[in-house]
């Protein structure tokens, strides 16, 4: 801390990563004014004195990590890697997500990273498929090969009983690794051997048991392309680490999302039992509680933000991780505002945050050249707030619509 008050925070991503893999040492470095918290109830063994950590002051912590409070110089890799992957189900948020973190981000960057086999689109935190760094990609699959357990046995176990999985994946790979195949191909070739059983569930088996990378045109943008899929190992040209660890990964989380309790980190990645992770990481981490009680870890040095810093409006991706991995989003959205952005179908909205937090959500809509960007807030917005998001949104409709004709702005109504 300096004289100022303001914390220097810095990340050192090889000494995180641990035993996620041998990384070159990254650094970035954010300076802001900070403001302890007065009230403290006593926690539990852990580094700090158990001080309360309100709503706003998790909100800020988080804006802070997720390169939220303002656009960082970084490259799309350094991102990557500093928000621990992005969600990816469609192909378009992950670059509107470094968008709206990054200065001067431009997608053809996170294209080239992909193309160069830099980044992958693979099943990873949730089961649910994550834009990632390739060697994160090695690094986490192995850790989190019990959530996707766990997900076949649940969708897919009544369906595969009786099967030989350990031929399954034999196959599923070598059809995998002679081309790249699409679920739907590769199901229907499996089949053939397992007439008696289900196309999709046989193809979800081997996404499941064994790591399938997406690869180009899928994932590239203003590109199109099937989902199709091949080896990590075939398209990487390195196996998975061999020695895979939830504690590093745990203390990534952290640094990308902390302060968080058990129960957020168990959001986050889909694992369950990591209470004994965090026992064993407890001496070298800060314990805070929340305002009901409950121990958040986080790490030493990791930004804290005073509560009241300005936060800018952000626009924020469909599937953003911002929201998806806490078990209590109160940090950055309501509560009575979840039916608005997570539909029942399991579409997650793109979000207006306004003093850091989901205040609406936005749509783009293309037709015959014209772009035009419709916010629909939650509640009536300030003049201040309304003319701070319509310049950003002259910035989203540059970055997401370049090629339009004409783009425009619309405030929906308020219901």
């Amino acid at each position: 801390m300096r004289r100022d008050g303001s914390l220097t925070f810095s990340v050192n991503t090889a000494r995180l990563h641990g035993a996620l893999g041998p990384l070159e040492p990254f650094v970035e470095r954010i300076d802001m004014p900070t403001r302890p918290s007065t009230k403290g109830i006593p926690a539990r063994g852990g580094v700090g004195s158990g001080a309360v950590l309100g709503r706003r002051a998790l909100n800020r912590a988080l804006l802070a990590r997720q390169l939220l409070l303002r656009r960082a110089q970084l490259p799309a890799f350094d991102a990557i890697e500093r928000l621990v992957g992005m969600q990816a189900q469609a192909p378009n948020p992950p670059y509107v997500g470094l968008w709206t973190r990054l200065d001067g981000f431009h997608p053809d960057e996170l294209s080239r990273l992909i193309t160069e086999r830099r980044a992958v689109r693979i099943a990873l935190m949730r089961g649910t498929i994550h834009l990632v760094t390739a060697r994160d990609c090695l690094a986490l699959r192995p850790v989190l090969q019990l959530v996707l357990d766990r997900g076949l046995n649940t969708i897919f176990g009544a369906r595969i009983a009786g099967v030989d999985t350990t031929a399954l994946v034999a196959a599923g790979r070598a059809l995998a690794e002679e081309r790249p195949r699409t679920y739907a191909d590769l199901g229907a070739l499996l089949r053939e051997r397992w007439p008696d059983h289900d196309a999709a569930a046989l193809a979800n088996a081997v996404r499941a048991l064994a790591p399938l990378v997406q690869i180009p045109p899928r994932g590239l943008w203003g590109a199109s392309g099937p989902a199709a899929h091949t080896t990590v190992e075939s398209w990487l040209g390195r196996p998975l680490d061999a020695d895979p660890s939830p504690d590093a990964m745990v203390m990534r989380y952290l640094a990308a999302f902390g302060p968080a309790t058990v129960k957020d980190i168990q959001t986050w990645s889909g694992l369950t039992g990591l209470r004994a992770v965090t026992e064993r990481l407890r001496p070298r981490l800060h314990v805070f509680r929340d305002e009901q009680g409950a121990e958040l870890f986080d790490l030493p040095d990791a930004p804290r933000p005073d509560p009241d810093i300005p936060a800018p409006p952000r626009f924020l991706p469909d599937y953003d991780n911002a929201l998806l991995s806490h078990a209590d989003r109160t940090r950055i959205m309501d509560d009575k505002h979840r039916t608005l952005v997570f539909t029942k179908n399991g579409i997650i909205r793109a979000t207006v945050l306004i003093d850091g937090f989901v205040r609406g959500t936005w749509t783009i809509a293309r037709r015959r050249g014209a772009a035009t960007l419709t916010i629909a807030p939650f509640a009536l917005l300030s003049a201040q707030d309304r003319a701070a998001l319509a310049e950003e949104s002259v910035r989203l409709l540059a970055f997401a619509a370049a090629d339009a004709n004409t783009r425009d702005i619309q405030f929906a109504p308020v219901d």
